[in-house]
């Protein structure tokens, strides 16, 4: 079942409940005076995945931060507006009660514990809000079935992995979390496109499967819009396009400044300049 049969056969049974996570108007700033995001409303629903695009310095890892609470650890704060998990507003939470609700951040640059094997990292995945779950190696069931080759390197020091290798081991990880709502910062990066092409069509398979509500902030706007459901481009802070991400890939100036596929009849010159506002829409 495709996203969009999917979310035409609920439509009746989700017309009332909210968002799993939702942005109004967010404003977020470091230190009480560097503001780096400004005027953010997004959302993600249940069981889709959503794209976050933009250059570096836009302000997606802020966003992801912000959600899962890690941004206060950072002398980050919401200053203005609100975030809502299921409804509830969770502005400014801390990430250990974000984790106990079921959030869990990838960040980006494949964060792994390089002294410790494998199969060490995955049980960190058993840690939750600062607590630590009985083990039980049935929990690794679900690492297993997504990413197999981890069995043939479990003693393995995780630094000692492939770059491949350690991006399965993160997601693996967080996965024995059990996520509802998984938040994955530049998975592509220093991947080679063979390897970036079988993650990402893991992670499609995973939010079919478990039914886990991704944003994906990258900049591989081909890969990401291809599998997502909904995008959002942001530059200098702000929102500046949003829409189905199958729409998104065929506007002309994301083909222009993302995707490399403009029509002969688009030149940059004609756009002017890369400020994709509301008059774009």
């Amino acid at each position: 079942m495709t996203a969009s049969e999917r979310a035409t056969s609920t439509s009746a049974e989700s017309a009332d409940e909210p968002p799993v996570v939702e942005l109004d108007n967010v404003e977020i700033v470091y230190d009480r005076h560097f503001l780096a995001v400004q005027g953010v409303s997004m959302a993600a629903e249940e069981g889709d995945i959503v794209a976050l695009l933009g250059p570096n310095g836009a302000g997606k890892s802020t966003i992801l931060k912000m959600i899962s609470g890690i941004g206060r650890t950072e002398r980050g704060e919401v200053s203005r507006g609100h975030v809502f998990y299921d409804g509830e507003d969770v502005t400014n939470n801390g990430a250990n009660e974000m984790v106990s609700r079921g959030v869990t951040h990838i960040l980006e640059g494949r964060r792994v514990f390089e002294d410790l094997t494998v199969e060490e990292n995955l049980r960190c995945g058993l840690y939750r809000g600062g607590r630590r779950f009985r083990f039980d190696e049935d929990d690794y069931e679900i690492a297993f079935e997504y990413f197999p080759q981890l069995k043939d390197i479990l003693n393995l020091k995780a630094g000692y992995a492939s770059g491949g290798q350690q991006q399965m081991l993160v997601i693996a990880r967080a996965l024995i979390h059990r996520p509802r709502l998984l938040l994955l910062d530049e998975p592509s990066l220093g991947l080679a496109p063979k390897l970036v092409q079988d993650i990402f069509e893991t992670l499609v398979e995973i939010n079919r499967e478990e039914d886990i509500t991704m944003i994906i902030a990258d900049q591989n706007a081909k890969r990401t819009l291809n599998i997502a459901d909904y995008g959002y481009v942001m530059e200098n802070g702000q929102i500046e396009l949003n829409d189905p991400a199958d729409v998104l890939a065929e506007r002309e100036e994301i083909k222009e400044f993302y995707l490399g596929t403009s029509s002969e009849t688009s030149r940059y010159t004609d756009i002017r300049h890369y400020k994709i506002r509301k008059r774009w829409t």
